[in-house]
């Protein structure tokens, strides 16, 4: 194999990475889909090279509240096949999701 040291990883931890597939494919999109989370981590860098000290702990997590407020106010794109996956996602959770 090209990757020994992937496949190693894949095959010592496949009982965590097994459990994705009894989603959908749809659903599993949703999941993989980053594009959110990238948005969150750039606008989280750009905090941090704009301020390296924070005076507490306190005034960090506020800050970085205030960061994600901001950067959720760019996600305009609604998840592809929303209706479907909430629906797979009730009937598997019902006591997480309200319909």
């Amino acid at each position: 194999p090209h990757y020994p040291a992937a496949l190693k990883r894949w095959f010592d931890n496949w009982d965590v990475i097994t459990p994705i597939f009894k989603f959908s494919t749809d659903v599993r999109t949703a999941f993989y889909t980053t594009n959110a989370i990238e948005s969150l981590n750039s606008s989280y860098r750009r905090l941090n090279s704009q301020r390296s000290v924070f005076p507490g702990q306190q005034a960090l997590l506020k800050a970085l509240y205030l960061a994600r407020f901001e950067a959720a106010k760019k996600w305009s794109m609604p998840i592809r096949n929303w209706g479907k996956v909430r629906g797979e996602l009730t009937i598997m959770y019902p006591d997480r999701l309200q319909p």
